[in-house]
């Protein structure tokens, strides 16, 4: 599947990239009941159903009902029910009922789907405009954002089902070695003033990642690799989670009102520890990375070993200076790192929470029009996470790009990067 590119003048490129994009989609769900793509177990995640035909929607809303001339809308409905959170679009069904939402059936949804996919690709195939090029590429981006998000739902739709359903069958043998690896190497890195964020026009970012500006880094140093659940489990044996002196006053306080004690998907059994998966529950490997854990969580676990976590300003550094893309290799496990002294995991495991919270960056503009609201409007009490995780579809990765989520959420595929200061 490819990423697509804003510099594309329509025709079969943007065509294929568009198709590909859009069956990946229906690929995720291939092997869900009907009943599944109805789940949804808490507010914050939805069912897979709705991102499918909100997917839809937004090249119903975006692109076709402004830039077709002909065009007639599948329902008018819809137009409520699947708007996600666009207010300038106009009212929005409740976020944490979309479960709620048994009509249309995901029958309905498929063939909303194949009758707008049938006039984007008539559209692309006649116009030559550069504004509608940019439109399809943001609805492509925006879907495989929604790809990842389909995955992580899911994954906590099963997860609350005591037989602890597989979403899939394992295809790649998973490694549980627990010979503990070697401890992160910590990798130092100059002071330097960077170049932080894009304005390259010829390759698709969200408004979030420009403009270009530069940043002043002071010493520090950057761990090699991501934090374990062998070391995670360290900080549970000792008592982290019952100790305030790790913890943020707001990540004490939610910790203690949920009663958190490990991460989200840990399971202790009969004397063992054990991790549910998209493959079902597996015994937790000591060496892959701890997954899924809170802003908090790792902040707590960061101070527990005398580090922190590295900005994202240090972040893309060093992704910067190190090139590496690295997407994951078609699994939906981190798996433990490979080799001691380079750096590993930016991009193919989880994303690595940052102290750096989400804010826009000098001279940011959000997007002329309603999808200005894409970004610029969630600019408040979130923290920045950086690189890419095992969920991300594969070219949807770049050294820029700024995830975010609120300090507290731990569903979403979140790890955990150490930094230190040089003194």
């Amino acid at each position: 599947m490819n990423k697509p590119e804003t510099n594309h003048k329509g025709g079969d490129a943007l065509a294929e990239c568009y198709q590909s994009v859009r069956r990946y989609s229906l690929a995720i769900t291939a092997q869900l009941s009907v009943e599944d793509c109805q789940l949804q177990a808490m507010p914050d995640v939805s069912p897979s159903k709705w991102h499918l035909a909100h997917t839809t929607w937004f090249f119903e809303t975006f692109l076709l009902s402004i830039h077709c001339k002909n065009y007639q809308v599948f329902d008018p409905q819809f137009k409520v029910l699947f708007n996600s959170y666009y207010n300038g679009i106009g009212a929005q069904f409740k976020r944490s009922n979309r479960g709620s939402l048994s009509r249309p059936s995901l029958k309905d949804v498929l063939t909303y789907r194949a009758y707008v996919d049938k006039a984007v690709l008539q559209l692309l195939s006649t116009h030559n405009d550069d504004v509608i090029d940019q439109i399809i590429t943001l609805g492509l981006n925006h879907e495989q954002q929604h790809q990842e998000l389909m995955l992580m739902d899911i994954k906590y739709n099963f997860s609350v089902n005591p037989t602890f359903p597989k979403y899939k069958a394992i295809d790649i043998p998973i490694s549980n070695n627990n010979n503990l690896i070697k401890p992160a190497n910590f990798i130092d890195f100059d002071q330097a003033i960077v170049n932080i964020g894009t304005s390259d026009q010829t390759q698709f970012a969200y408004d979030n990642e420009q403009p270009k500006h530069q940043v002043l880094i002071h010493p520090f140093r950057f761990a090699n690799r991501l934090v374990t659940n062998g070391e995670y489990l360290a900080f549970i044996n000792a008592g982290g989670y019952n100790n305030p002196q790790y913890w943020l006053s707001d990540g004490w306080a939610h910790s203690k009102n949920q009663g958190l004690s490990k991460p989200l998907y840990w399971h202790y059994i009969d004397g063992k520890w054990f991790e549910f998966t998209h493959y079902g529950l597996q015994p937790l490997n000591f060496n892959a990375p701890v997954c899924h854990v809170s802003y908090f969580e790792a902040s707590a676990y960061a101070n527990f070993v005398d580090a922190r976590l590295p900005t994202e300003f240090e972040w893309e550094y060093v992704a910067k200076a190190h090139n590496v893309i690295k997407p994951s290799q078609n699994q939906l496990m981190p798996r433990q790192c490979e080799g001691d002294e380079e750096i590993n995991q930016l991009t193919d495991s989880c994303w690595q929470w940052t102290n750096s919270a989400y804010l826009p960056y000098p001279g940011f503009k959000p997007i002329e029009g309603v999808a200005g609201e894409y970004n610029g409007k969630f600019m408040n009490n979130q923290m920045v996470l950086r690189g890419g995780c095992v969920f991300t579809p594969k070219n949807h990765l770049r050294t820029t790009y700024r995830n975010f989520y609120y300090p507290h959420q731990a569903w979403m595929c979140s790890g955990i990067r150490l930094a230190k200061d040089i003194v």
